[in-house]
């Protein structure tokens, strides 16, 4: 099944690619033989430098080493995105003066006019858009919700916690990038720090320095973690005996009881639904101590993992793993498998906020998609 998918996303790749060479290099008839050949090369160069973004070649040099590297192939993949959606367009035009004028020797003329015009434009509208969604992945933000409940226990009434999640350090985002986000943390004071899932890309080994910083997050409370479905594609076992190693807590389909001022809530966490065999997630086994009249928070790395603990009293699902889309506009394709984008919404009858989360997975580039780091004050009501 695995490899099924690597070669129906290798097949796409290589589709897409295709495509936009033509429409760049062929379609316009610069009459330059050495035009499809150049870009041919770009393109090639570009793809080879977007797979070390995923550990494919590279391994014998360090992280730090390949990261450069790594970080202008993943940009590349986001301007793909915006080469096919422009020259897509470009193509729709080419059809329509094609049909048009096909009396007119199929308005040659006219369609390598727009191709010759259209083709650059598209180029430097993909590389502004990447250029922007470079500077809005930087811009991490803190976002304040609240959220009440008559279970809350008074004592915990006004407590706040910082919601952690996709901050996915690896290849491309450095231990640099996961200090900052600790330091944004610490400086709200948090009563409560939770980090639900996709705190890592690859392999321990290789990216545990990317992620040490979270070592430094300090909570009277604690600092929690649950699993998303990037520590189950690589290296889990590893991953979350570093995450230990480091001071998180990670509850795996388990709960822990938060005391404060003599009162208590349940805290649970479930593994990804990526998951499978240890690592599977049991929401049953993660809310088995919880008591139905009491106050549950529930961290759990998907939004759709609500629709599992439906009637069981959860008052607060957190969540992450939607990143918010990422990149126009592909946050209309998330509602396809996820029932909410981001945000505060209720999934049946459990409230849920989901975060945008911190980083971003593959390339570094968020657009209309802001990173943030959500602080959430609990309410008695």
């Amino acid at each position: 099944m695995i490899a099924l998918a690597i070669l129906v996303v290798v097949a796409l790749l290589i589709g897409l690619l295709a495509f936009v060479w033509y429409r760049l290099a062929v379609a316009p008839r610069w009459g330059r033989r050495w035009v499809p050949w150049v870009v041919a090369a770009a393109l090639a160069v570009l793809t080879a430098f977007a797979l070390e973004g995923f550990d494919v070649w590279g391994g014998q040099f360090s992280p730090d080493t390949m990261r450069p590297i790594a970080w202008i192939g993943q940009a590349f993949l986001a301007a793909l995105l915006y080469l096919v959606l422009g020259l897509f367009v470009v193509w729709v035009v080419d059809v329509v003066l094609r049909i048009a004028l096909r009396r007119r020797d199929h308005g040659r003329v006219a369609r390598r006019t727009v191709n010759r015009i259209a083709a650059p434009m598209v180029v430097a509208a993909a590389v502004a858009a990447v250029g922007y969604g470079a500077w809005e992945a930087n811009q991490v933000r803190i976002t304040r919700y609240q959220a009440a409940s008559p279970d809350l226990p008074q004592q915990f009434d006004g407590m706040t916690l910082a919601l952690v999640t996709d901050l996915h350090a690896g290849a491309v985002r450095s231990a640099e990038f996961t200090r900052r986000a600790v330091d944004l943390v610490n400086a709200e004071n948090p009563d409560l720090i939770v980090v639900v899932g996709d705190l890592v890309d690859g392999t321990a080994a290789r990216y545990g320095r990317e992620v040490a910083p979270v070592a430094d997050l300090r909570a009277p409370l604690g600092v929690f973690a649950t699993t998303g479905n990037h520590e189950m594609y690589r290296d889990t076992a590893n991953w979350v005996r570093t995450f230990e190693e480091l001071g998180l807590t990670v509850l795996q389909n388990q709960s822990v009881q938060l005391t404060r001022d003599g009162a208590s809530i349940t805290l649970a966490g479930v593994h990804d639904l990526e998951g499978a065999g240890q690592w599977a997630p049991d929401h049953a086994a993660a809310l088995a101590d919880a008591d139905p009249a009491g106050y549950t928070l529930f961290l759990a790395h998907q939004p759709l993992q609500a629709e599992d603990v439906q009637g069981r009293g959860v008052d607060l699902q957190v969540s992450g793993h939607t990143h918010g889309g990422q990149m126009w506009p592909l946050n209309h394709l998330v509602p396809l498998q996820q029932p909410v984008l981001d945000g505060f919404h209720n999934v049946g009858d459990v409230p849920v906020i989901t975060s945008r989360g911190v980083g971003a997975w593959g390339p570094a580039i968020r657009v209309a998609a802001p990173p943030e780091i959500p602080i959430i004050t609990l309410r008695r009501s």
